[in-house]
């Protein structure tokens, strides 16, 4: 595991933009990793949804810890969990995933229900500093990407000052990288670049081309639920198409049957 974190840490550090497209379950990282990604990242959203579960910590620690395992089992490359909250005690949790072969984890200052404020920067830096604590005990070198969600919030006033002020804080508490979910402006985003934390943006339609973002400075872009979303879409189309005309077009565009079976026989 030391080796899988430290490869980890290095992807941040490359010079070349290091790109997550997000996993929910053991197969879609399977085909995440086939398709040449360097390491999986979790979406609490796809695993939530996975489990009939709503995001913002609906699931529980234990599901969670679950879902990484078999992931983790899934794939030869890093696996980093998102971890929403901490599922109410971050040592604890840390130390589950870090059990179930994760060598990093996403934990982000919105407290949970949507419409909550968000933790203040030196409540969020406690919760960092334990899970580097944590970590620490483990003897891994958990790579911690401290995610706010200053934007996300719709936050008033300087929101470019307070995430700067924020990197500054996590980075003492001990995070490792940045995470601000929201943030599309490229002109804000090569300031904060600057900052003391590599720095992680959730693109999607509409945002940059990932060669924008490296060129602005981003050293890891992810999609959050993006991709569990087109997938469960893809299903939502093709329910109805087949109940409704009773066609199956929606279906022709798939993954070959024995190419999938193969990825999951490792």
């Amino acid at each position: 595991m030391s080796d899988r974190a430290a490869l980890f840490h290095a992807l941040h550090r490359g010079g070349e933009v290091l790109v997550l497209p997000n996993a929910w379950d053991a197969a879609s990282a399977a085909v995440i990793e086939a398709a040449g990604a360097r390491a999986i990242a979790t979406t609490s959203a796809g695993v939530s949804w996975a489990h009939g579960a709503p995001d913002a910590q609906g699931l529980t620690r234990e599901r969670m810890v679950a879902a990484v395992g078999r992931i983790v089992a899934a794939v030869r490359v890093p696996v980093t969990a998102d971890i929403e909250g901490g599922y109410g005690d971050v040592a604890a949790t840390v130390r589950a995933v870090i059990e179930a072969g994760a060598v990093g984890v996403n934990l982000e200052d919105s407290p949970g229900p949507d419409g909550a404020p968000l933790l203040s920067p030196q409540d969020q830096a406690e919760r960092i500093a334990t899970a580097r604590a944590a970590a620490d005990a483990a003897w891994v070198d958990v790579f911690i990407n401290a995610r706010t969600d200053v934007y996300l919030s719709g936050a008033p006033g300087d929101r470019p000052a307070e995430v700067a002020e924020r990197a500054r804080v996590y980075a003492d508490a001990g995070a490792d990288g940045l995470f601000v979910p929201g943030l599309l402006d490229l002109d804000v985003i090569a300031r904060l670049a600057g900052g003391p934390l590599p720095l992680n943006v959730m693109a999607g339609p509409g945002a940059p081309a990932v060669g924008e973002l490296a060129a602005a400075g981003v050293a890891r872009v992810s999609v959050g639920s993006a991709i569990a979303q087109s997938a469960y879409a893809c299903a939502a189309r093709a329910a109805a198409e087949l109940l409704g005309t009773g066609t199956y077009d929606t279906l022709a565009d798939s993954l070959d049957y024995g190419g999938l079976n193969a990825a999951l026989s490792t």
